[in-house]
């Protein structure tokens, strides 16, 4: 990192462990100890990391609340010569975390950012899910207000692609409720928790399964969840007309779950098979 003053700073993306300390790369602690500026979203949480390796480093607070006005003065040190390391609280920073304006910033100014890979919550859930990893898709927070909530898990729910959401402990019962109202209670699922700490939890199951499971056991609604969600599976092209009519009907005034019960109780038919076949209808509109 040794360079003259003449030329810009180098802007360090270094992930940091989602738990365990000791998932830190060597890699990023010589970064760590070398920059004379680490911008930290909360800078207490980072002072008890660097504190953990002996690391003794000038820190500057970067959050969702500032990062607009921190991204100003970071560019200007960066530009003045200055590396600067931007870490979050757990994991690799940009992912569900702050760091997007000083990124952008930086590169259209010309200045070298380099990531240094390592931990994050999305990649381990992932890793152990047991669901499809060829093709998925990274949702992160779903809406913390019900209705809009809904309203987003409605929009995904004919998505084929394996899906990854992040949620917290105040909302993981209401949230993996809607997904079973809104995806089908049959649809795999794995709920990972506390991933690499001490309380790590791996679940899977239907959805229908994990919500019974989670709100049965006040410990499992406790630490940071990470929500993998199977794709929608291959739809049935064999519903017939008068069905697929009478399913049509039924989607106009109910929503996609209630519509599939009911169609089932009139024609006989198996529920997840129609409710595959209301997919589509709505994909249609």
């Amino acid at each position: 990192m040794d360079k003259t003053r003449d030329k810009p700073g180098v802007l360090y993306i270094v992930a940091t462990p989602i738990g365990n300390l000791d998932d830190i790369s060597r890699r990023a602690l010589q970064v760590l100890k070398a920059v004379p500026l680490i911008a930290a979203e909360d800078t207490r949480h980072s002072r008890k990391l660097l504190a953990h390796y002996g690391i003794e480093a000038r820190l500057f607070a970067l959050h969702e609340h500032n990062e607009q006005f921190a991204t100003e003065k970071l560019l200007r040190m960066l530009l003045a010569g200055d590396d600067v390391a931007l870490v979050s609280d757990a994991g690799t920073p940009l992912i569900s975390d702050p760091g997007f304006y000083l990124v952008r910033a930086a590169r259209q100014a010309g200045i070298r950012v380099v990531p240094l890979p390592g931990p994050s919550a999305c990649i381990a859930a992932l890793s152990v899910a047991g669901l499809p990893t060829d093709r998925f898709v990274f949702e992160g927070f779903l809406p913390a207000r019900s209705a809009a909530r809904k309203q987003r898990l409605s929009e995904l729910a004919s998505e084929k692609r394996t899906l990854v959401f992040y949620e917290s402990s105040h909302r993981i019962c209401e949230s993996l409720a809607d997904m079973a109202e809104n995806m089908g209670s049959e649809r795999q699922a794995t709920v990972a928790r506390e991933l690499t700490k001490t309380f790590e939890t791996i679940r899977g199951g239907s959805l229908a399964e994990l919500v019974n499971w989670v709100q049965a056991d006040s410990n499992q609604q406790k630490g940071e969840f990470v929500v993998i969600l199977q794709g929608a599976p291959a739809r049935n092209s064999d519903i017939d007309a008068t069905v697929e009519q009478v399913l049509t009907i039924l989607l106009a005034e109910l929503p996609l779950k209630q519509a599939a019960s009911l169609a089932a109780k009139i024609t006989g038919l198996p529920k997840n098979r129609l409710y595959e076949a209301g997919l589509a209808i709505k994909e249609k509109r």
